[in-house]
């Protein structure tokens, strides 16, 4: 797996692939791939790289809570197929926010990463107050001997690829245009945790994940899904995502997978969830009886789907 690393602990020289790329859609491929296999004016490789900011900008300066389609764990192995030598996370901080956008380039870019090709997105915007944007980067990198690409958008019929697209098809529990968008499918992963096994007093165990708070996830409710345990096969599952208001209707919202036809002991495990399709929305049943022929209902509908499914990819 490529490494991550402090722009102090770069690699370089590189060359660098600038912005967010969270979801890594086409358009984002478009920007990364216009620095890889890169060699400075005088024949000297230059390890292409991807330079994202953590947190989100938007966190430090407005207190915005910006959920992820990607972790950094996670972007790592997605970007190393796309010829990505290194994932570097600029600490953003209200210092970094106030520096004009020379210097940024100047102490960031140079001095830390020794980048000798820099690419982003036509809308790329930095420095102080968001004062700099493409063209300021390419002048800004003719004054350093620094060639700059600045890539069109890339649109899909009327809209354009973005991560706001991807994350309003999750909020609405559209996996398949999620996947569309992404061109593979959404999954996240979590911990399993000892729970208060509620649903094995149902009938219907399941393990409960402790996912990652920066995590975006999607749409609450009942979900067919493909679950890894510790990175092995895939297992048909049914995923619960949300309250539980029949058994517990002041419980916090939370993950729960039932691996269909397996029992077995995952606490401690990491579990990858892949969900397929959603099922059902939440809702409230009149006793524990309706609420279990429910789960079995959801849980025969989820092995239907995914047997007529293609299989996880």
């Amino acid at each position: 797996m490529i490494p991550l690393r402090s722009p102090d602990g770069a690699q370089g020289p590189t060359a660098v692939a600038l912005g967010s790329f969270d979801g890594l859609h086409r358009g984002h491929r478009r920007v990364i791939a216009a620095v890889t296999g890169s060699s400075s004016p005088a024949g000297v490789p230059l390890l292409a790289t991807v330079v994202s900011f953590w947190p989100h900008p938007r966190e430090v300066l407005y207190g915005d809570s910006r959920l992820r389609l990607d972790l950094p764990a996670e972007k790592l192995c997605l970007l190393e197929p796309l010829g990505i030598g290194q994932l570097v996370l600029v600490p953003f901080s209200l210092a970094l926010a106030q520096l004009s956008p020379e210097a940024f380039v100047q102490q960031v870019l140079v001095d830390q990463l020794q980048a000798g090709q820099i690419a982003v997105g036509e809308n790329f915007r930095f420095g102080a107050g968001r004062s700099g944007d493409a063209a300021a980067l390419v002048r800004i990198g003719e004054g350093l001997g620094i060639g700059v690409t600045v890539v069109p958008m890339l649109w899909d019929g009327p809209e354009r690829f973005s991560s706001s697209r991807i994350r309003r098809a999750l909020a609405s529990g559209n996996l398949a245009e999620a996947a569309r968008l992404l061109e593979r499918p959404y999954r996240f992963s979590g911990q399993v945790v000892q729970g208060r096994q509620l649903g094995r007093q149902l009938g219907w165990p399941t393990a409960n994940l402790q996912v990652d708070g920066r995590k975006f996830l999607p749409q609450e409710g009942v979900y067919a899904a493909w679950a890894r345990v510790n990175g092995g096969e895939p297992w048909a599952a049914v995923m619960n995502l949300g309250p539980q208001p029949t058994v517990d209707p002041l419980a916090p919202s939370a993950v729960e997978v039932h691996l269909l036809g397996r029992s077995l002991e995952l606490v401690g495990a990491e579990l990858q969830v892949e969900p397929v399709a959603l099922l059902r929305h939440q809702q409230t049943f009149v006793d524990l009886d309706a609420l279990k022929a429910q789960i079995a209902a959801d849980a025969e509908r989820a092995q239907a789907l995914l047997e007529a499914a293609a299989g996880p990819a």
